[in-house]
C-alpha cells in the first residue's frame, strides 16, 4: 500500500450561474427572454436589471410615502396610481420569469421566486383587505439581486458561506437560546417576587420582559428596580448579558472558520478573464462561466 495520504474529497461543485438550476431554454424567444431577465452579460440584460432595481426602490418609496398622513392626503391618488403601476410591472416581470425557464416550478419555490410573488400579492389582497398594501415593503428584499448585477461573486461566496455556517450551527444556537430563555424566565420570576406589583412588576410576563431588555443590555428605562436586592439582581443580569451576547458570536465565527477550511481554493486561472481563487473541483469560472483548465494532480 502507498504511504501517500489519501486525497480529501473535493467539495460539491457550485454552478457558475445559479439560475441554471431553473433550466435555460435552447433557442427561440424563451432563450432571448431568459438572457435579458436572468443574465447580465448583454447590454439589454444590464439595462433591464438597472431599470428593475430603480423600479424596486421607487415602489418602496411610494409605499413609505403612503404611510405619511400629510403626504397621503395631498397626493393619495397619485401614490395609489404609482403603486398599481409598479404592481402591474412586477406582475408582468414575474410571469415573464416563469415563462422563460424550463422548470418554472423550481423558480416559483426558490427564494427570489417567493419574494417576487410576495411583492405583488399584497396589492391584490388590498382589494379585499384594506391596509394590507403596506406589506409591499418586502420588495426591498429584491435588491439582493444587485449582487448578481454588479458581478460581486466574492460577496455571493461569502454570503453562501455565512448561510452554511448558520445552518451548521443551528442546533448549538437553538440550545443557547433555550438556556437564555430559562435564565430570563427564572430571573424575571425572582424579580416579580422581590419587587412586586407596587414597583411596576405587575405580572411574571412583565418581569420577564424586563429581564429580556436587561440581559440584552437594552434597558428601555420604563421599568426599573426600586429595592436594593432588585438592583443587585439587575446588576448581575447586566454583567451576564455581556457574556451571553458573546456566545453566539463565537459559535458562528468558529463555523465560518470551518467553512473556510472546507472550501479550499485553487490557483487555477481562467483563460478568458484571468480570475483565480476557484474552488476545488470547479469546472467553470466563477466570474465569467468559461470552462477552467484541468486541475494539476
Amino acid at each position: 500500500m502507498s504511504d501517500r495520504p489519501n486525497k480529501a474529497p473535493a467539495p460539491p461543485e457550485r454552478s457558475a450561474d445559479p439560475n441554471q438550476h431553473f433550466g435555460k431554454p435552447e433557442g427561440g424567444w424563451r432563450e432571448e427572454l431568459y438572457e435579458v431577465i436572468f443574465e447580465s452579460h448583454t447590454r439589454t440584460g444590464q439595462v433591464f436589471d438597472l431599470v428593475l432595481i430603480g423600479a424596486i426602490v421607487l415602489s418602496v418609496v411610494t409605499v413609505v410615502l403612503t404611510s405619511i398622513a400629510p403626504v397621503a392626503d395631498a397626493y393619495g391618488q397619485w401614490l395609489l396610481a404609482a403603486e398599481w403601476l409598479f404592481t402591474l410591472l412586477f406582475t408582468v416581470e414575474y410571469i415573464g420569469r416563469l415563462l422563460c425557464v424550463k422548470r418554472p416550478d423550481r423558480y416559483a419555490r426558490s427564494f427570489f421566486g417567493v419574494i417576487d410573488l410576495m411583492s405583488v400579492v399584497p396589492s391584490y389582497i388590498s382589494l379585499f383587505v384594506p391596509g394590507s398594501h403596506v406589506l409591499l415593503d418586502v420588495r426591498i428584499l429584491r435588491l439582493l439581486r444587485i449582487f448578481r448585477i454588479l458581478k460581486l461573486t466574492l460577496y455571493i461566496q461569502e454570503y453562501s458561506m455565512l448561510g452554511d455556517a448558520l445552518l451548521a450551527s443551528r442546533r448549538k444556537i437553538l440550545i443557547f437560546l433555550s438556556v437564555v430563555f430559562m435564565i430570563v424566565f427564572l430571573l424575571g420570576t425572582v424579580m416579580y417576587v422581590v419587587e412586586g406589583p407596587q414597583h411596576g412588576y405587575t405580572s411574571i410576563p412583565t418581569a420577564v420582559y424586563w429581564a429580556i431588555s436587561t440581559v440584552t443590555t437594552v434597558g428601555f428605562g420604563d421599568l426599573v428596580p426600586k429595592t436594593d436586592i432588585g438592583r443587585a439582581i439587575a446588576s448581575f443580569m447586566m454583567l451576564l448579558g455581556w457574556g451571553i451576547l458573546a456566545v453566539p458570536t463565537g459559535i458562528i465565527s468558529s463555523e465560518i472558520t470551518h467553512q473556510r477550511g472546507v472550501r479550499a481554493l485553487t490557483e487555477r486561472r481562467c483563460t478568458r478573464c484571468m480570475a483565480t481563487g476557484h474552488e476545488v473541483g470547479a469546472r467553470f469560472c466563477k466570474s465569467c462561466g468559461e470552462a477552467l483548465p484541468e486541475e494539476t494532480p
